[in-house]
């Protein structure tokens, strides 16, 4: 058979496919914005007809109707990046989190620690070779499909087509469901009348050279930085992802990459979040490559480019250089991400700059205002980058560099770029501390 029969032997529909799904078995869902929406009703909907399928996925742009209360039993989340979709039912309980730095989470179903039975992807159309690819969505999905007993894919006509390591071969596909749906969109725009935002991202562009090579994280703050680098020259992108913010840097020749180190000319990338216009202007584009997430973020792979910048997000920081980005205390709130694998790559880069930056304030519901600098940690939070890899931290109030510094120096430095209104009380409880 050719390749167009094999692919007709093979279609069927959602709730045909889902059928495949047996209880008691491990099912891999392919996450952001490439979520198959139409499996995954399916599958809630044949739900009842399980007992314990064990899904595993990282940050989703879904519903949260498989993670219902009354899916208990049957389906029950296995998250590695805690998405707002399913963040209640893990904090209650009725979903689980797995911490897993991003670089190492495909291999834990390569490897077999998490072996998957089922995987459910989300595929561009195949060309006239058959081909399909893994869309907006590569860096995650590829190792885990190829590491399933059994792959069902939703295979959309609005996929974009992404080159790189994206492909896989129609006969390799137990079953194909074709559809021509609008993609999920998560516009990562940052809050241009947000003053702080605007601040701390300016402070960053002010230490990015040009030919810098550049990660950007999820959130207002990495995205803001792009609007500063305008005056830049030769900057390229390595990146577990990127959003719709690169689109006008690329079409003005700002980033072009000409100056990489690794890669040359290339948009490096494990996955895309965005718009439409994102996906439109992505598909079928020689200058982006989308890569195995193990491989993108591999830190010493990260640190293979010269000048590597990586900006990334926290809920707090201490005096000490410790930095919680997944929690809330004790509460679970998000993941590790990427942040640990480009912090230390960006710091064992010629000319790397790793950057933290944090508003230095949080209001909570009831209205009160608390500092993310604090002298120590709340309890039970956990430390995404320790001390040990810490190297720029950024606030509204300036940037400093605690790479090399003794405790006494980063608790002098951290509290110049607190609140103010904080400063003295962070001086004192610093002082009893014998930070200072």
């Amino acid at each position: 058979m050719n390749w167009k029969q094999i692919y007709d032997s093979k279609v069927v529909s959602a709730d045909e496919a889902v059928r495949a799904v047996k209880s008691g078995d491990r099912v891999f869902l392919t996450g952001n914005c490439s979520v198959p929406h139409r499996l995954l009703k399916a599958l809630v909907d044949y739900a009842p007809n399980l007992e314990n399928v064990e899904i595993c996925q990282a940050l989703t742009v879904a519903g949260n109707e498989y993670v219902a209360p009354e899916m208990e039993g049957h389906l029950r989340v296995n998250t590695q990046f805690i998405s707002a979709n399913v963040r209640k039912a893990v904090q209650e309980g009725r979903a689980d989190f797995t911490p897993v730095l991003l670089s190492e989470l495909p291999l834990l179903f390569k490897k077999k620690i998490l072996p998957l039975n089922v995987a459910l992807v989300h595929l561009s159309p195949p060309d006239e070779h058959g081909y399909c690819t893994f869309g907006v969505e590569s860096g995650l999905t590829k190792t885990a499909a190829e590491s399933a007993d059994l792959i069902i894919a939703q295979v959309n006509q609005r996929m974009p087509r992404m080159l790189g390591d994206t492909f896989i071969h129609v006969k390799d596909l137990d079953y194909i469901i074709p559809v021509d749906d609008p993609l999920a969109e998560l516009p990562m725009e940052s809050d241009g009348n947000n003053d702080i935002v605007e601040k701390i991202a300016g402070f960053i562009a002010e230490r990015i050279p040009d030919g810098a090579t550049m990660q950007l994280g999820i959130g207002a703050i990495p995205n803001a930085v792009l609007r500063f680098l305008k005056s830049k020259k030769d900057l390229g992108v390595h990146s577990e992802l990127f959003s719709d913010s690169i689109i006008e840097l690329v079409e003005a020749g700002i980033v072009n990459g000409s100056r990489k180190t690794f890669h040359p000319g290339k948009v490096i990338a494990g996955f895309l979040i965005g718009t439409r216009r994102l996906y439109e202007w992505a598909n079928d584009n020689p200058a982006i490559e989308l890569l195995r997430t193990e491989y993108v973020n591999n830190p010493f792979n990260v640190a293979r480019n010269d000048n590597m910048v990586a900006i990334n997000s926290a809920i707090e920081i201490d005096l000490t250089g410790q930095v919680c980005a997944d929690s809330i205390g004790p509460k679970f709130f998000s993941g590790v991400g990427g942040q640990m694998d480009f912090i230390y790559g960006a710091g064992m880069s010629n000319g790397g700059l790793p950057v933290i930056a944090l508003p230095s304030t949080a209001c909570l519901k009831d209205g009160s205002v608390i500092s993310r600098i604090t002298p120590m940690l709340k309890q039970g939070a956990g430390v995404v980058t320790s001390r040990n890899h810490i190297h720029c931290v950024a606030t509204e109030f300036g940037m400093v560099d605690l790479y090399g510094r003794s405790i006494r120096e980063r608790t002098h430095l951290l509290i110049s770029i607190a609140h103010p209104d904080f400063r003295e009380d962070l001086k004192k409880q610093a002082a009893a501390l014998h930070y200072i």
